[in-house]
């Protein structure tokens, strides 16, 4: 399966809307908006034009050239400057066939690459173990994690903190992967 990161466009913005109305969003945060309109899509694709490459990397999923998800890293502020968030959601149908793993080595790389940043942090809730496990396969380390530190609905979760330093990203084998 060919696994590639695109830009988002305004030619796919009616496949971002049906994505984002589709995935499972059990342990996603809840800044993305449901349900998903032309407005959120709108409101996405400009704020993409103004910061991408510049604030951050956002690019879509496709697997042999059909749009399955989502993946970012989000530079931070303050003083957190030098550290970036990965973030990313896969259709659930595509769970499980290493298409996330391969984004996400793609997507540090070029995060290292545009972005003035030293680390990229991962954060997943506990349960999510396959989150943890496709961070685990990219590089990053277990850093520790926050008791009781999300609320989702009416669940409450442990948050996990995973951590890739950009040398260390650098000199591993993942990177000579991408």
């Amino acid at each position: 399966m060919k696994i590639e990161l695109r830009k988002f466009t305004e030619e796919n913005k009616q496949d971002l809307i049906k994505l984002c109305n589709a995935i499972d969003r059990k342990y996603l945060s809840d800044r993305l908006p449901h349900p998903y309109t032309q407005e959120s899509a709108d409101w996405w694709l400009n704020m993409l034009s103004e910061n991408d490459e510049k604030k951050g990397v956002w690019r879509a999923i496709y697997a042999d050239d059909k749009l399955v998800g989502n993946i970012s890293v989000e530079q931070k502020s303050d003083v957190y400057h030098k550290d970036g968030e990965i973030g990313y959601f896969l259709l659930t149908e595509y769970w499980s066939k290493g298409i996330m793993t391969e984004a996400a080595k793609q997507i540090c790389a070029l995060a290292f690459e545009k972005l003035d940043i030293i680390r990229i942090t991962g954060l997943y809730y506990e349960p999510n173990v396959g989150s943890g496990r496709v961070m685990e396969k990219c590089g990053f380390k277990f850093e520790g994690k926050l008791r009781n530190g999300v609320v989702k609905g009416d669940d409450v979760y442990n948050l996990c903190i995973m951590g890739l330093l950009k040398e260390d990203f650098e000199n591993s084998r993942v990177n000579k992967e991408v």
